[in-house]
């Protein structure tokens, strides 16, 4: 019997060794301090269930085996025994102590914001993020940059398929960084695993996580809410850099500003325009108006022969793209997009899915039209 048990609990050795090592089947050990304690907490509470579950089914197994009819053994009869009674309600409540010292501790620390180095909010919109560097004036918004081709398998899916974005979130290591994550329209969930940060946007309010980097790296997460129809392509990607790097990419991304200020000044051709609209429309607007311009009314509306991007004036187009349409999917994207972007999804719209109008709308005609709803 004594050879029997050692060979079942040798067999499942490699399970038991497996269960600590980090893999697809477990937590991420994650590159911050509060994702370190998480999986430590989880691998505790791992190891206490897997002690309950070998002391129960031992017992269990060892009863069937040598208290079983065929070796003569008659059942007890009894229904009550009080020390029994006691002692199978206090060791629960001991071992639930137990668990709740440790798993205290972390979510105390997890709560912690308290004297950050840099605080950036995170705002959740349908379906992007934006980022606010609250110390340092930068703001921009990230969006889905998986080309529609591959989500509509016309093209092979690359290595990081619906997890890659075109602006990614820039952070320092070995700095405290506070989030504060909020929402502008629905509920969303900003989830990055391997900072062991998972925090609800709600709309009007703004929930707080914090993370330390110790490694520079790519990190990758998605939305963990269901916000709608397109809650699947609403990915986190965050980039980080050591502080000289980090430096450097706020410079960078300065003069980029600075550039694309200049360019609302400048008079862009049709071909620079469509070829800029294009890029626009498939980040932007593909995903409700579809590629081909058809959309999927009544909800989205087409582009291909709309009264709005065929119709004169060209103002009410760049004034539904700025502001939105109350009381519809419509959103406003005077926030996320610029001047040029503006024109040159105008542009775009107006001239493709056999829609020719043969209209080209330059920079300087958004402008005045920004911060003014017709």
């Amino acid at each position: 019997m004594r050879k029997r048990w050692l060979i079942a609990f040798l067999s499942c050795w490699p399970v038991l060794t497996w269960a600590h090592d980090e893999s697809n089947y477990n937590l991420p050990q994650g590159v911050t301090p509060i994702s370190h304690d998480i999986y430590n907490l989880h691998m505790i509470i791992f190891w206490i269930c897997v002690a309950i579950a070998i002391v129960v089914f031992s017992v269990m197994f060892y009863s069937l085996v040598m208290h079983r009819k065929s070796r003569g053994v008659t059942a007890a009869q009894f229904h009550e025994h009080p020390v029994v009674e006691f002692v199978w309600a206090l060791i629960p409540f001991l071992i639930l102590v137990g668990m709740a010292i440790p798993a205290t501790k972390v979510l105390m620390r997890m709560e912690d914001t308290k004297e950050p180095d840099i605080n950036i909010k995170v705002t959740g919109y349908q379906w992007k993020w934006k980022y606010d560097y609250l110390d340092e004036n930068i703001s921009f918004f990230s969006n889905l940059s998986t080309p529609m081709e591959q989500i509509e398998n016309k093209q092979p899916k690359g290595e990081h398929y619906l997890l890659e974005v075109d602006n990614p979130l820039v952070v320092p290591i070995h700095k405290k960084i506070r989030f504060l994550v909020t929402a502008n329209d629905v509920l969303h969930s900003w989830w990055v695993p391997q900072f062991g940060i998972k925090r609800d946007a709600v709309p009007g309010f703004i929930n707080e996580a914090w993370a330390t980097i110790e490694k520079p790296g790519i990190y990758r997460g998605q939305c963990a809410e269901l916000c709608g129809k397109n809650h699947g392509y609403m990915p986190i990607v965050v980039i980080a850099k050591n502080e000289q790097e980090y430096q450097q990419w706020i410079k960078d991304y300065r003069e980029k500003k600075r550039a694309e200020e200049a360019s609302s000044d400048k008079t862009w051709t049709m071909g620079e325009l469509m070829d800029k609209g294009r890029e626009v429309y498939n980040k932007a607007c593909a995903a409700c108006h579809m590629v081909d311009g058809t959309g999927m009314p009544p909800t989205f509306p087409a582009i291909k022969a709309s009264s709005v991007s065929v119709g004169k004036p060209i103002s009410r187009h760049i004034n539904i793209i700025l502001h939105g349409v109350k009381g519809s999917a419509m959103q406003a994207f005077a926030e996320q997009l610029n001047d040029l972007e503006v024109a040159a999804v105008v542009t775009y719209e107006r001239n493709a899915f056999n829609n020719n109008t043969e209209d080209v709308v330059q920079p300087k005609d958004v402008k005045p039209l920004r911060n003014k709803q017709s």
